[in-house]
């Protein structure tokens, strides 16, 4: 009995032992990455920041909440998400910059004009400022719409959310591309 109880001594103190290197060795690591970083000197100075995190997924959340609304054309849903004064700055170079209620307005005017409408959204990414202490969610999206005449349109977007201290959208900025024509592949020979 001795004899197993020594044995099963042995064998926790060797996991522990392994358990405190592998913390040490992760906090060697992250310490390397960090100096490195340290060590750069990039040839240009942001204007903004460039001192980012990952952010807080629940913004990413909401916005992907608000794609799905815009996307079955039920906006109002996503209205308590913004704040009360938004500015917009749209990928066709119009600006807005008003209430709540006057954007959700815009925005119900806007989404009308399209017939069926489907967002492809290729990647999201929260991210905060640490030295602005301000979160911000990019996101890419191909936006699949048809106009008024039936006219099938596609087309790119990049969109850069900001959200407020209260977590709530108050400014957005959007670019837009079109998809690039694809060539049909060579012949085989």
């Amino acid at each position: 009995m001795r004899t197993i109880c020594l044995f099963a001594a042995i064998a926790f103190l060797a996991a522990c032992n392994s358990n405190i290197k592998s913390k040490m060795e992760a906090t060697k690591t992250s310490d390397a990455e960090s100096a490195k970083q340290e060590s750069l000197t990039y040839p240009y100075t942001a204007t903004y920041s460039s001192d980012f995190e990952i952010g807080d997924a629940k913004k990413a959340q909401i916005l992907l909440e608000l794609f799905k609304n815009w996307d079955n054309n039920t906006l109002d849903n996503s209205k308590s998400s913004f704040a009360e004064m938004d500015t917009i700055f749209f990928s066709d170079g119009a600006v807005f910059s008003g209430s709540r209620d006057s954007l959700f307005a815009l925005g119900k005017k806007m989404r009308a004009q399209k017939g069926d409408l489907v967002d492809s959204i290729h990647a999201w990414v929260p991210l905060r400022s640490k030295d602005k202490k301000e979160d911000w969610v990019l996101i890419w999206t191909r936006e699949h719409s048809t106009d008024s005449k039936g006219k099938k349109i596609t087309r790119e977007l990049q969109e850069t959310w900001r959200f407020d201290k209260d977590g709530k959208i108050n400014l957005m900025y959007q670019y837009e591309q079109m998809p690039p024509k694809m060539s049909p592949p060579p012949a085989k020979k």
